[in-house]
């Protein structure tokens, strides 16, 4: 999952919009898989946080559809367009120890064995082999890293808000 920071709820998808004229939405999801998103209920939407409850949902090629309680016309769909998904974090299955989600790790400064700062991390990145954290706003603009332990993360302190990674200075460029 991708989302920011660790609050009280996390940030799981986004309505995208209108899909048909009998109120279903599209939505786009950060889980993974794709479907997890409809195990969390309820949804917060928007920045208020408004709860929204799924009565339905289903594939349509490769979009995610839902029908959310009380919304059904196209007009109702136009409001919550664009909307962020949260979940309450509580609803969150616990990991194993070593194990992270994304919106814990965004945020977080890293630091090389050497400390220097690479910045923070901004987003994760799927890439197929190897989770990437994109850092910046440290000694170089834009740093992509792999999140590789612990050939390469060799901690991560989320107390201090921290990671630490042996990506020596010179391997940038």
């Amino acid at each position: 999952m991708s989302g920011e920071g660790a609050g009280s709820t996390v940030l799981v998808g986004r309505i995208l919009g209108p899909w048909g004229v009998q109120g279903w939405v599209s939505v786009y999801s950060w889980t993974d898989p794709p479907e997890a998103l409809f195990d969390y209920r309820p949804w917060l939407v928007g920045q208020e946080q408004r709860q929204v409850e799924l009565s339905d949902w289903r594939r349509s090629g490769k979009r995610l559809l839902a029908s959310l309680a009380g919304v059904d016309t196209p007009e109702r769909v136009a409001e919550l367009t664009g909307q962020d998904i949260h979940v309450p974090r509580s609803l969150l299955p616990p990991l194993e120890a070593g194990s992270y989600y994304w919106h814990d790790l965004v945020g977080l400064e890293v630091i090389n064995l050497q400390d220097l700062c690479w910045g923070r991390i901004q987003r994760m990145l799927p890439t197929g082999a190897h989770d990437v954290m994109e850092i910046s706003g440290g000694s170089s603009p834009n740093v992509l890293i792999p999140f590789v332990q612990p050939d390469v993360v060799r901690q991560v302190d989320l107390e201090a808000g921290r990671v630490t990674v042996d990506w020596p200075e010179d391997w940038v460029d």
